[in-house]
C-alpha cells in the first residue's frame, strides 16, 4: 500500500475545556484587589461557574452558529398584518438566555454589583459579541429610568431579573425584561441635538406620542427602548415599548436590518414611529442630561467588550505560538515571536486592568460616604471617556496581529480569529467615535475642575514609582496647559492621558516585569509602530507566559 499523504501533524489543538475567567490572571488579581474579603469566595464561585461555561465546547458552538446565522427580519405574518419582529437562531437565545441567567443585566442593587457584573461581562463576551448589545443596554438603562421614579420603580425589577424569556409580549406578564436604544438619526449621527423626530403630548401625565425615524435601533426585539425626540420643550427622552398595556402592538415599523461589518448575530434596524405611544423620562428639553446617564454606563461596556476581544485574541495567539512548532523550536521561544506575543500581553492585560479600575469606581461612587462617591464620580466623568478612546481604538490592531501569529489559519473562518477581528473595531464607534471621545475629555478637563483634579489624584497615587511615568504625567501636564490649537491636538493628548493612567496602574498592580515592559515602550519612547517592537533588555518570558491559557 502506497504511503498516505495526508497525515496531519503540527496542528494546534482547539482551545476548548478551560476556565476563561480562571486563565486570566491580570482579570483574577484585579477582582480579588476590588472586591471586599466578604465576597471575595461567593464571586470568585460565580466567575468560575461562568468562565467554564464560557471556555466550553457547547459554548463556542453557539458563538458560531449565532454568527452563522444572522436574524432575520419578518414585517409581516402570512395573512398580510404587520409584525415586525425579527427571528434568531436558537444559538443567540441561549447565549442571552445565559447572560442574564448569570446576573450581566443587574449591577445596580447587588453588593460590588459593577466589578462582579463587569468580570463577568468581559468573560461571557469573550464566547459572542453580539448578544451583548441588549445585555449592555439593559443594564445601563436602569440609571436613566432612575429619572421618573414611577418608571424605574416598575421597569427596575424587570432589567435586573436573571430570567430571560424570548418573544414580544406584555412586560408585566414576563419575567424580565430586555431594552434597547434609539438616539441615531439619518441627518444627524452623533449629533443628537438635529435629531427630527417629534414627540406630541397626550396629557399631563407624561405621555406621547413620537412620529419619526430612526437610522439606528438597536436590539429592535427588546420589550422596550429609550430614544430622544423633540417635544414641545426641546429634546427629550422617551420609553417606548413594543407591547401595550392593553397588550397590543406598539407602532415600531422595522423597515430593514442593517447589513453590517461584523456583529452579525445582533440585530440593528432602522425603526418608523408614526402615533407612537411613549413616556416620557425626565423633564423636557433634558433629554441628553437624562440619557446621558445610559451613555455612560454602555461606554464602560465599550472598553469592557474591547477588552474581551483584546483578552480572547492574545489567549489565541499564545496557545497557537505555545503548540506551533517552526524553525527546529516552539514559536512561543522564538525571540521575535515573544516579542510580538508580550507587546499583545501588555495591551491587553493594560486594557483589562483599566476597566475593572472603572467598575470599581462606579461601586465606590454609591457608597455611603459622600467624599469617597464624589471622587469617584468625578475620576469617572473624565477617565470613562478617556478609556473608552483609547481602549477601543487598540483592539483592532490587536486583532489583526493576533491573527497574524496564527498564519494563514489565523485567515481561515474556523479558527475563529477572523470573526474576532470585523468585531474589534465596533466598540470605537458605539456610543461615540473617538473624535466624540475626545470632544467630551476636553469639555471635562475645560469646564469640570474637580474631574481633573480626580484624575490627577489617581495618577499621583503612582508617582515616584517610575521615572518613565512620572516624566510622562509632566509632558501630559505640559499639553494641558496649552490651550493653543488644543481641539486639534485633542486626540494626542487623549492617547497620553489614558497611557499615563494605565501606567499608574500597572505600576501599582501588575508584576514588576508587566509594568517595566508597558512603561519602557508605552511611556519611554522606544516602541515601534507596529506589536514586535518592544525595546530590548526587557523580561518578556514571564510576560507571555502570564497570558497563557494551560488547559493540561
Amino acid at each position: 500500500m502506497a504511503p498516505s499523504t495526508h497525515t496531519v501533524t503540527n496542528q494546534v489543538p482547539l482551545l476548548v475545556g478551560y476556565d476563561v475567567f480562571g486563565a486570566d490572571r491580570a482579570l483574577t488579581e484585579a477582582v480579588d484587589r476590588h472586591l471586599a474579603p466578604g465576597l471575595l469566595e461567593e464571586v470568585r464561585g460565580e466567575l468560575t461557574t461562568l468562565g467554564l461555561s464560557a471556555g466550553s465546547a457547547q459554548a463556542l458552538r453557539w458563538g458560531t452558529d449565532a454568527n452563522e446565522n444572522p436574524p432575520r427580519l419578518r414585517t409581516h405574518d402570512r395573512y398580510g398584518n404587520r409584525i415586525d419582529e425579527v427571528e434568531f437562531h436558537p444559538a443567540y437565545h441561549r447565549l442571552l438566555g445565559h447572560a442574564v441567567s448569570a446576573g450581566l443585566t443587574d449591577a445596580w442593587g447587588r453588593p460590588e454589583g459593577h466589578v462582579r457584573r463587569a468580570a463577568g461581562f468581559l468573560v461571557w463576551s469573550q464566547v459572542e459579541a453580539g448578544h451583548g448589545c441588549p445585555v449592555s443596554m439593559t443594564h445601563a438603562a436602569v440609571p436613566a429610568l432612575r429619572a421618573e421614579p414611577a418608571l424605574a420603580a416598575e421597569w427596575e425589577p424587570r432589567l435586573t431579573s436573571h430570567a430571560y424569556e424570548p418573544g414580544l409580549a406584555l412586560p408585566g406578564s414576563k419575567p424580565g425584561a430586555l431594552f434597547g436604544m434609539g438616539m441615531t438619526e439619518k441627518q444627524g449621527g452623533s449629533d443628537v441635538r438635529a435629531n427630527t423626530t417629534r414627540a406630541l403630548p397626550l396629557d399631563a401625565a407624561g405621555e406621547y406620542l413620537l412620529t419619526g425615524h430612526k437610522w439606528f435601533c438597536s436590539a429592535p426585539m427588546s420589550d422596550g427602548f429609550l430614544v430622544l425626540a423633540q417635544a414641545p420643550g426641546g429634546l427629550t427622552c422617551f420609553l417606548v415599548q413594543r407591547v401595550l398595556p392593553d397588550g397590543t402592538r406598539n407602532v415600531f415599523r422595522v423597515q430593514r436590518l442593517k447589513d453590517k461589518l461584523g456583529n452579525r448575530s445582533n440585530a440593528s434596524a432602522e425603526v418608523e414611529f408614526e402615533d407612537t405611544w411613549a413616556r416620557r423620562v425626565g423633564e423636557e428639553g433634558r433629554g441628553v442630561r437624562t440619557i446621558i446617564e445610559m451613555v455612560a454606563a454602555t461606554r464602560l461596556d465599550c472598553v469592557l467588550g474591547a477588552a474581551a476581544v483584546m483578552r480572547q485574541a492574545v489567549a489565541q495567539a499564545v496557545h497557537h505560538a505555545a503548540h506551533r512548532r517552526a524553525f527546529g523550536g516552539e514559536l512561543i521561544d522564538k525571540p521575535l515571536m515573544r516579542n510580538v506575543l508580550a507587546d499583545l500581553a501588555l495591551e491587553s492585560e493594560a486594557a483589562t486592568t483599566l476597566a475593572m479600575r472603572l467598575a470599581a469606581a462606579y461601586d465606590a461612587s454609591g457608597t455611603g460616604v459622600p467624599e469617597v462617591s464624589k471622587r469617584e464620580r468625578a475620576f469617572l466623568r473624565l477617565a470613562v471617556p478617556v478609556a473608552k478612546y483609547w481602549v477601543t481604538k487598540r483592539c483592532t490592531p490587536l486583532a489583526a496581529e493576533a491573527l497574524e501569529c496564527l498564519g494563514g489559519n489565523g485567515y481561515v473562518e474556523e479558527s475563529g480569529m477572523p470573526r474576532l477581528l470585523r468585531e474589534s473595531p465596533l466598540n470605537s464607534i458605539w456610543e461615540g467615535s473617538g473624535n466624540v471621545q475626545a470632544l467630551d475629555v476636553l469639555r471635562a478637563v475645560q469646564r469640570e475642575p474637580e474631574a481633573l483634579n480626580a484624575f490627577l489624584a489617581e495618577l499621583g497615587q503612582a508617582r515616584g514609582a517610575d521615572h518613565r511615568l512620572d516624566a510622562a504625567v509632566k509632558v501630559m501636564l505640559s499639553e494641558l496647559g496649552d490651550l493653543e490649537g488644543i481641539e486639534g491636538r485633542a486626540r494626542r493628548l487623549v492617547e497620553r492621558m489614558a497611557l499615563v493612567l494605565q501606567g499608574s496602574l500597572l505600576v501599582r498592580f501588575a508584576p514588576p516585569e508587566v509594568a517595566d515592559a508597558f512603561c519602557a515602550s508605552r511611556l519611554g519612547g522606544d516602541w515601534g509602530a507596529a506589536f514586535g517592537t518592544l525595546p530590548a533588555g526587557l523580561d518578556l518570558a514571564p510576560v507571555v507566559e502570564r497570558a497563557r491559557v494551560v488547559t493540561d
